[in-house]
């Protein structure tokens, strides 16, 4: 049996705090109905790939994503806590423009620059995030050699975990990841490789 993995990775549906443009992680922000037919439509896109088993961050809209998705698919969901979203401290739940500018600065920091010691306020820096998600995508990838995964997160999070994964840097930077659009991540055991990006 090969030792590659599959993972077919998403961001997750629309969710309340999108539209509300709220900032932070807000684990407790749900679907809006549109992210909920967007979770629809990607479960009928995964339904012929054969997905072995469901991870999802343990945020609210990334588990009803996922649960929508393991509905069609009857399959299992797993709860990972290190795929959430990044957190911004005392600012969790600010709508001020000038917290959305710069958790935008600190994002480019992080994966067109390399610079993993910026934060938003007093959250985590990039170093901590990479760390998490990395740590989250290669435990969940020991587990299923030969296998095809889906895992649900969130756009900042998976954008700055795979980036040092699969050199992804300054050529997805701008091309932010949108809602529920299944993409491929393959690990062969030694390398990863993301050989596609949903919106480039």
């Amino acid at each position: 049996m090969s030792d590659r993995v599959r993972m077919l990775c998403l961001r997750h549906g629309e969710s309340e705090n999108v539209i509300a443009r709220v900032s932070g992680a807000l684990p407790l922000a749900g679907l809006t109905p549109k992210g909920r037919l967007q979770a629809a439509e990607a479960a009928q896109r995964l339904v012929p790939e054969g997905v072995a088993r469901i991870y999802a961050s343990t945020a609210v809209r990334a588990q009803q994503t996922a649960e929508i998705i393991a509905q069609a698919l009857s399959v299992d969901v797993v709860l990972v806590p290190d795929l959430v979203e990044v957190g911004i401290g005392r600012l969790e739940g600010t709508t001020d423009p000038a917290t959305r500018a710069r958790t935008a600065d600190v994002l480019r920091s992080w994966i067109v620059e390399g610079r993993l010691g910026e934060a938003v306020g007093d959250g985590e820096d990039g170093h901590a995030v990479t760390s998490r998600v990395v740590a989250a995508l290669t435990a969940i990838a020991a587990e299923h050699a030969g296998e095809t995964i889906a895992v649900v997160g969130h756009v900042a999070s998976l954008t700055t975990g795979l980036s040092p994964l699969c050199g992804l840097g300054e050529r997805v930077w701008g091309a932010p990841l949108p809602h529920a659009v299944p993409f491929a991540v393959e690990y062969d055991g030694h390398s990863w490789r993301c050989p596609s990006w949903p919106t480039l």
